[in-house]
């Protein structure tokens, strides 16, 4: 069984810059990465039934994907020191979110269905990172330590339930504020599916509406 507790933060001043900071660098990296598919998409795409009799030659590259634009990770490092500043794993999230965005729009999710094309991300609709590999020793009361952010403060309303395993950590930025969420498994529990409902008179109710005197 999956579930997710979501928590306000009460970050230092420091931090809520550096995170801020954070997600402004992935946004815009999000959409480089983005802007790279589309580009060789577009180049090297071609109808069946519609294959132009001219056409421009694109310069053969490797087609983007998870793996390569991972990869990619490294020089952007080199050529923009300032991303050292992100944990690597928050980055290489960036690109699942990439790849997850740019299959469903080109191959559609399990059951097939498209999504509409990924747009880019303008100042503020980037709003959320993600650490995909968490652990339990990250919390300690109510603090939570963030690698290279380290511990940030949040009102804990409610225990997190025993026996859930630590999967992953977003922070995430609101209108009113920051919020962590705690996405938590625990494989003894068996997920319950919803039944699948057949309306017949037996189980639907008629209301009349009344609009008063």
């Amino acid at each position: 069984m999956r579930t997710s507790y979501q928590y306000r933060l009460q970050p230092t001043y420091e931090q809520r810059c550096q995170m801020s900071r954070w997600l402004d660098m992935l946004r815009h990296q999000y959409n480089w990465l983005l802007a790279d598919r589309f580009d060789w998409w577009e180049m090297n795409r071609c109808p069946v039934n519609a294959c132009p009799l001219v056409a421009s030659i694109a310069e053969p590259r490797e087609q983007p994907n998870y793996y390569n634009q991972k990869r990619s990770l490294v020089p952007l490092k080199s050529e923009r020191s300032w991303y050292k500043e992100i944990h690597s794993q928050v980055l290489q999230d960036m690109v699942k979110r990439v790849n997850l965005a740019f299959e469903r729009f080109i191959k559609g999710d399990s059951s097939g269905k498209r999504s509409g094309r990924p747009r880019f991300k303008g100042q503020h609709r980037y709003r959320t990172f993600t650490f995909p590999q968490a652990s339990h020793d990250w919390i300690d009361g109510n603090r939570v330590t963030l690698p290279k952010i380290g511990p940030v403060k949040f009102i804990c309303h409610r225990p997190l339930p025993e026996g859930f395993a630590l999967k992953t950590v977003s922070m995430s930025l609101k209108a009113d504020g920051w919020y962590v969420t705690f996405s938590l498994e625990d494989k003894s529990v068996p997920e319950l599916p919803f039944p699948e409902v057949i309306p017949t008179e037996a189980n639907s109710l008629g209301l009349d509406a009344y609009s008063g005197p």
